[in-house]
């Protein structure tokens, strides 16, 4: 059984604690805060001890700590292969390369697996379950110790990627970092709102926002540590919205198409079902109570009517104990699931 040492115990340390522990790998969790160190442990993600020579060491710090966490762990311990979770990889790298470390038992990481809320209260041992784990070797990496970082992460049942540092942190900024910047401006707008106003909020402002409620020091952390790849699309963000703008002010109904259309394209680029190139999908939405078992009912009805759900959506109505869930399905199925919730009773809409 190896001994594995995790420095940190917020969201991602208590997380590779609980994850760890249920592969049966030995934890140790350390943080400078004792309380997060006895909840996750509470939760069963690890003990509290001393490790005094791990095979693996998990930095899993915040982003401002990890340079100084990874050099020390690599003086600490040596023997051990240190890999981190940061959401940033460039920046350390370069710290740590001019720094003069031996980055040869260093395997750079990234779990993209997250959640709104932080702490370790809100670790889960499936949190980097299908999520992509993306390693980040550089020429000094010893391909051993990078082989067994990705074994590690596999056997967490998470996605393994090799990537480039810059090339990995381009496609976060892209894909994750102004994500968080457009959704926290755009919840923003609701301050000062009467609650009039707010109170007609549907699933659209809610998909848009939900990252928004994510911890914003954190995040200050992570956009300044990738600023130079973040600017690049918050820039063009800032020219489309220019662009928009402007059309609206002159009734460019043209322009407002086009610029809308551009978002169309832009979604159907993203990956479709177990990453591969987006199908043609329908939407069937029925109206559920908000009652126990309504749920498992339509979908072992589903199940009966031998249709494969895509995806599920639940928009819950206003002031109302019922809402609405949106099945996402094949073309060739719709008919038929159609037919099957009909007879059983389903009220359908559209």
């Amino acid at each position: 059984m190896s001994d594995v040492l995790v420095r940190g115990v917020g969201l991602l340390g208590t997380s590779l604690g609980l994850a760890l522990s249920q592969t049966g790998m030995h934890a140790t969790l350390e943080d400078l805060d004792p309380d997060a160190v006895r909840t996750a442990v509470g939760m069963g993600a690890g003990n509290q001890g001393p490790c005094p020579n791990p095979e693996i060491v998990f930095v899993a710090v915040p982003p401002d700590q990890i340079v100084a966490e990874v050099a020390a762990a690599l003086v600490r311990f040596p023997e051990a292969t240190i890999t981190d979770v940061g959401s940033v990889k460039s920046e350390p790298i370069d710290a740590l390369v001019n720094a003069g470390v031996d980055l040869s038992r260093y395997v750079g990481g990234h779990p993209m697996a997250g959640r709104e809320v932080s702490g370790a209260a809100a670790g889960r041992g499936d949190l980097f379950e299908d999520r992509p784990w993306i390693l980040t070797p550089i020429p000094q990496t010893d391909p051993v110790r990078l082989a067994r970082i990705s074994e590690v992460a596999a056997s967490l049942r998470a996605v393994v990627r090799l990537m480039d540092p810059e090339e990995h942190d381009r496609a976060v900024a892209l894909c994750s970092h102004a994500p968080q910047v457009v959704a926290s401006l755009l919840a923003a707008q609701l301050l000062g709102a009467s609650a009039a106003d707010v109170s007609v909020a549907g699933p659209g402002l809610r998909d848009t926002t939900r990252i928004a409620a994510s911890d914003p020091e954190l995040w200050a952390q992570i956009l300044l540590a990738n600023a130079e790849h973040v600017e690049v699309h918050i820039s063009r963000f800032a020219e489309d919205v220019d662009a928009f703008s402007k059309a609206l002010v002159g009734r460019d109904s043209e322009g407002v198409k086009a610029l809308l259309s551009r978002g169309v394209q832009g979604r159907a680029m993203l990956p479709g079902k177990h990453g591969g190139e987006a199908a043609d999908a329908v939407t069937v939405s029925v109206v559920i109570e908000d009652a126990p078992g309504q749920l498992a009912a339509l979908f072992q009805r589903a199940g009966e009517a031998d249709v494969n759900l895509e995806d599920v959506r639940i928009e819950h109505t206003l002031g109302r104990l019922r809402a609405i869930a949106h099945l996402v399905v094949q073309p060739d199925s719709e008919q038929r699931l159609r037919e099957s919730l009909t007879l059983g009773g389903w009220r359908l809409r559209g």
